[in-house]
Order: C-alpha cells, then sequence, then structure tokens
C-alpha cells in the first residue's frame, strides 16, 4: 500500500484559556491518501477548521505531529493549498496578481508566473477578467480567484475550509460542479482534496470518505467510506440512505456533559429554537421526526440544526435518539402554549438546566439596585473559555434570558438588570427564580 500524502498522528491541539488551557482537538489519527477527497464533518465547535489549519502548517499541534510525503510539517508548505471561506483577496490587486502571489512568495520567475497564473486563471473560468479588481467582481466569481490562486502553485493536497459557504445555493452547485469535473477529468495537479463542510448533502456529492466529528474536544467518531460513483443522484435511494446514516451519527455525536458555569452553551437563537418546535410539533407524528426530513423542512444545514437540536435538549424539550427527534411532553406543552406562556416555561427551564443563567439572575437579585455589568460575568467565563468563546457564550445566554424575561440586558451600558420590559405578568411568571 502506497505511503500517505499528508498524515496526522496522535494531533492534539489546546489553547490558552484564563489561567488554564481548553482542548479543541484531542488525539487525531487521520491517513489522506492519492486520489481521494474526504469530507470532515461535525458540529460547529468541533475543530474542523482547527484541524484543517494544522494539517496545514498554519498552526502547530499542541501534541502528535503532521507529516507530508513522509517529512514532518512544522511551517506552511509548497505542496498544500488551503481555499478558505472568506475570500481573502488583496482589493488593491489586480486577478492576475491576486493569483501570481503564491508563486512570487515561492520565488517563481517573473515570466513563469504570469504565464501559470494565466492558465490558472482560464483552467477555473475567468478568463478576459485577468485585469479586474476584487470589488468589481460577485462573491462567486472572487472565491473562483481564491480556487486559482490556490491551485496556482500545483499543491499535491488542496485544503477547502467552507469554501462554499459564503455564495448563493446556484453559484455554490456551479463551482462545485466545475471544481468535481476537474478533479475527475485529472485538469489539475492537485493528488487529495480535505474540505471541512457544514452541508451533509455536498459532503455525500463530493467526497469518497467522510470523517465524522466528535465535540469538546474534537475526536474521530466515525469514519465514513462513500461507495457512490460520480456523478451522484442526490435523490436516489443510496444517496439518501447514507445521509439518514451520517444525520444519525452525528446526532449521537455529542452527548450532553454535566452542566457548569462556563458550558460551552450551543449558538441558538430563540426564535429558530420556536421555529425548531414549531415544525416538529406540527409536521412530524406524534411530536417526533426525522432529523433530515426536519432540515429540509426548515431549510436548514446542520451548523444551524444540531446547535438548536442541542439547545431544546439541554432546556429539556426534546431528547434525539439516532436520526429521530421527539419533543418531550414539557416541548409539547411548549409548542401548545400561548406567547406568555410560553415565556414562563422557558424562564423556569433556563433557570433549572443552565447554571450560567441561574448565577447571573442570582447576582442580580443579590445586588443592591439588581445591576451588574457584563463584563463581571465574561471574567468568570473566561476563566475556563477563551475570550471570544466566553462573549459568545455570553450573548447565547443573554438572548435566551432575555426571551424569558429572567433578566434584562443594556447594550449601551453593557448592564444586566432586573428591570421588566414585559410588565408585571413577566415578573410574576418567567422572572420568578
Amino acid at each position: 500500500m502506497a505511503a500517505p500524502l499528508l498524515e496526522l498522528q496522535g494531533v492534539s491541539k489546546d489553547f490558552a484559556a484564563g489561567e488554564g488551557r481548553i482542548a479543541v482537538l484531542d488525539h487525531i489519527d487521520l491517513a489522506i491518501a492519492e486520489g481521494e477527497i474526504v469530507a470532515l464533518l461535525g458540529r460547529s465547535g468541533c475543530g474542523k477548521s482547527t484541524l484543517l489549519r494544522v494539517a496545514s502548517g498554519l498552526t502547530p499541534a499542541s501534541a502528535g505531529r503532521v507529516l507530508y510525503k513522509g517529512q514532518t510539517v512544522r511551517r506552511p508548505q509548497p505542496g498544500i493549498s488551503m481555499v478558505f471561506q472568506t475570500f481573502a483577496l488583496f482589493p488593491w490587486l489586480t486577478v492576475l496578481q491576486n493569483v501570481e502571489v503564491g508563486l512570487e512568495a515561492q520565488g517563481v520567475p517573473r515570466t513563469e508566473r504570469h504565464q501559470r497564473a494565466l492558465q490558472s486563471i482560464d483552467m477555473i473560468g475567468l478568463d478576459g477578467f485577468e485585469s479586474a479588481y476584487p470589488k468589481e467582481l460577485s462573491g462567486g466569481m472572487r472565491q473562483r480567484v481564491g480556487f486559482a490562486r490556490a491551485l496556482v502553485v500545483r499543491p499535491d493536497v488542496l485544503l477547502m475550509d467552507e469554501a462554499f459557504s459564503a455564495l448563493d445555493v446556484p453559484t455554490t452547485e456551479t463551482l462545485r460542479n466545475d471544481l468535481l469535473n476537474l478533479w475527475l477529468e485529472r485538469q489539475i495537479p492537485t493528488r487529495a482534496i480535505v474540505m471541512v463542510s457544514h452541508s451533509i448533502e455536498e459532503a455525500l456529492l463530493l467526497a469518497d470518505r467522510v470523517v465524522i466529528l466528535d465535540s469538546n474536544p474534537g475526536r474521530i467518531k466515525r469514519v465514513m467510506q462513500v461507495e457512490l460513483r460520480h456523478p451522484r443522484d442526490r435523490d436516489s435511494h443510496a444517496f439518501r440512505r447514507y445521509m439518514d446514516e451520517i444525520y444519525a451519527a452525528m446526532a449521537g455525536a455529542a452527548a450532553l456533559q454535566a452542566l457548569d458555569l462556563a458550558y460551552r452553551l450551543p449558538s441558538a437563537r430563540v426564535g429558530t429554537m420556536l421555529g425548531v418546535l414549531e415544525t416538529v410539533g406540527h409536521t412530524g407524528t406524534a411530536g417526533a421526526i426525522d432529523l433530515p426530513t426536519l432540515a429540509d423542512a426548515l431549510h436548514m444545514t446542520v451548523d444551524h440544526l444540531f446547535p438548536n437540536v442541542e439547545a431544546l435538549e439541554l432546556l429539556g424539550f426534546a431528547q434525539s435518539a439516532g436520526q429521530r427527534i421527539n419533543l418531550t411532553p414539557h416541548g409539547l406543552g411548549f409548542a401548545q402554549a400561548d406567547i406568555q406562556r410560553r415565556k414562563i416555561i422557558f424562564g423556569e427551564h433556563l433557570l433549572q438546566r443552565v447554571p450560567l443563567a441561574a448565577h447571573i439572575r442570582r447576582v442580580l437579585d443579590e445586588r443592591t439596585g439588581n445591576h451588574a455589568p457584563k463584563g463581571r460575568f465574561l471574567r468568570e467565563l473566561e476563566d475556563s473559555l477563551p475570550q471570544d468563546e466566553a462573549e459568545r457564550v455570553l450573548t447565547v445566554v443573554t438572548d435566551w434570558g432575555r426571551y424569558a424575561e429572567c433578566y434584562a440586558y443594556n447594550a449601551d451600558t453593557g448592564d444586566f438588570s432586573l428591570d421588566n420590559p414585559g410588565g408585571e405578568e413577566g415578573a410574576s411568571g418567567a422572572m420568578s427564580p
């Protein structure tokens, strides 16, 4: 068997968080062979993008090692290119100049890099736009420049970090199909592709192998070989079976751990959670529905759906088993309640089941004037979480608490309080600790 082009051996990655460290990846073993496309799937925050950055040499591993053609990777390699989610173009450079940047950094002579850049631009479908600036291009065309820039260095391994997620659906379809055709027809020198995706369908349309990551920290949960020939029919029974199997694996990929103050609350907005509850309650059978059906009904990707499912489980409104989500009696009661009763139910569950929300409410209850600055809670979270993650978690719990009228938040002053814009009814119900 041929040696892998790219290999991760026992790779772990952690970052400083307050006085300690937080693990993002834990003992990742993954080998990428020549001739395959590998898709990385997992819930938001499972470390997919970090894994790519470690594999590319942009970010060092905390433990383990990355091998490219048998040699340890300690810095970016000429044979590994990455296409990012954002277009990351230099606005003051033309299309041609943006594509030439990587070649110039490698010291390729001017005449050769000019010729290679023109070939790459033509191959990716941008012929005629060489002298255009990024501001003159559509989002899809700007991402094509990103692909041209990555491919012009003739990489053995192409890494794609949600490369299509910033584009509209028709543009995504076109660019994805163009890339697949270039790959299948061997018109690009790339010998392996590793892609991070937030779409199960996209992963199945492209990948020969799907790697599902668990969360907190990121671990490989399951590896699935996709035995479907290209082009793939997304309406076929075989394709749908793979979809169902991946949904089931991902639904069970992150069991709720014991909650503490710094639990990484999922990024779920109240309005979206309400939409999920109502859809399951009205569309499902006896308060239950398959996750693929739910995703289709709400036009949600996995990065959007699973945080909402996790939030509903955390609050005691739903349970998921395999690829199916069921509303609990509390969830069914919530879905059938009127607006004010929903706030009361949500607030009761929030204060009982989310320690951070209960902590904020308790501090406000104990303080004279019932006010507390945001920074007070942020500092507590930063003892266990990185700064940006602490901000995100506090934003989530703020949204949930404001909906339930458990507490108020003034963005102008940065203060939490027990001021109740909802009147006495909210104070006597949802605001009861």
